[in-house]
């Protein structure tokens, strides 16, 4: 197994406009609301400046196959809640970065590589820290055989 490559991010505290969705598949659910509530508004043509993040909410349990997975994407101040979409504040933070080649295999990747940052974490000079766990794909429209995605794990000095 090759070396984990771990890069640590700032993130700057930023409105958020915020969809989850709970089902056994609530990736590709929540990611089907976000992007036809994204779209329109053109939100997706400059992923810089409207970067998407994801993560899990509740998280996946053996006793379940239902879990949940939310949606955050970068908006200006003149976004309001609709429906489905909340408006968040997140305040940033401090991440430990590293980058999951899913390869078709999400179950069994996504885990491991969060299993082996949070190895890493452990091993060196920061601690875990309180701010929310996030999940960032380097391209939004990639399949589960080509999907990336670029983990941050929160940290502190």
């Amino acid at each position: 197994m090759k070396e984990l490559e771990v890069r640590i991010v700032e993130l700057k505290p930023m409105r958020v406009a915020s969809i989850r969705a709970i089902s056994e598949t609530p990736e590709h659910d929540a990611g089907k609301k976000m992007r036809s509530w994204a779209e329109p508004r053109g939100l997706l043509r400059d992923i810089e400046s409207h970067p998407v993040f994801g993560f899990n909410n509740p998280d996946p349990s053996p006793d379940r196959k239902e879990y949940g997975y939310a949606f955050w994407i970068r908006i200006g101040p003149d976004i309001r809640p609709e429906g489905e979409i909340q408006v968040k504040q997140f305040s940033g933070g401090l991440y430990a970065v590293t980058t999951c080649d899913v390869k078709g295999e999400p179950a069994k990747n996504i885990p491991e590589t969060w299993h082996r940052l949070a190895e890493w974490v452990k091993s060196s000079k920061y601690k875990s820290g309180k701010h929310q766990w996030l999940e960032k794909a380097h391209d939004p429209d990639a399949s589960d055989e080509e999907l990336v995605l670029d983990l941050y794990y929160p940290i502190e000095k």
